[in-house]
This record gives C-alpha cells, structure tokens and sequence, in this order.
C-alpha cells in the first residue's frame, strides 16, 4: 500500500484530500503546517509521495519542500495550492517540487497526478 503525507493548514482541505485517497487505497499520514510535517520527516516518517500546502503559517510549503528534500531526495512532492502565478511555480520547481496541483481540486483530477508521480499506485 503506497503512502501519502498530507500537509495543509486547512482542516477541510486535510479532511477532504485524506478521504479521497483512502477510499483509493493509499495510507494517509497528515499535518497542518509545514514545521509539524518536518517534525514526522525527522522523526523517521518515510512517505511514498508528500502534497503540500504553499501558504501556510510557521513554515510554508516552500520552505518544507526544501527541508524534506534533505531529508528524501527521491520522494515526489507536489505542491497544493491556489497560487497559480508562475513565479511561485518556479520556486517551488527550484527547491524540488515534482508537480503541481491547483485548488479547488476535484478528486478524479488528485489521483490522476498521484498516479502519475506514484508508478504501481
């Protein structure tokens, strides 16, 4: 069973995302900001695949992606988030980001990306 690591500072978005991808058979971990998420990284948690939020507090999702690939150099990441200008594209891109997803996002859109980034998923 492939796993997910969730992080969004949204409850409803954590909450909708995790149900979608556990009614398709993926385990889902999650956290609501970007320093609890590397918090679990740090602590041993080894997800086959990481979405995360861009605007969050205490850590965004930038600075996670950064901190994660130190830690996961080959794990796909894709960013969440309603951000769809190009330069925050670009710097997601630079510090890692595999991909990129756009909210709102509906749920056929999420695994068909999951499932591209995730081989056998």
């Amino acid at each position: 069973m492939k796993s997910v690591f969730l992080v969004d500072d949204s409850a409803t978005m954590l909450m909708s995302v995790k149900s979608t991808l556990e009614m398709n058979g993926f385990k889902v971990d999650t956290a609501p900001d970007g320093e609890a998420a590397l918090t679990k990284l740090k602590a041993g948690l080894k997800p086959d695949l990481i979405i995360t939020d861009i605007n969050m507090p205490k850590m965004d999702g930038i600075g996670l992606i950064k901190e994660a690939r130190k830690l996961l150099r080959f794990t796909p990441i894709l960013a969440l988030t309603t951000e769809s200008q190009q330069a925050k594209r670009d710097e997601a891109k630079k510090c890692g980001a595999t991909g990129w997803l756009v909210k709102p996002l509906g749920g056929s859109d999420l695994l068909k990306v999951v499932r591209q980034v995730l081989p056998g998923a």
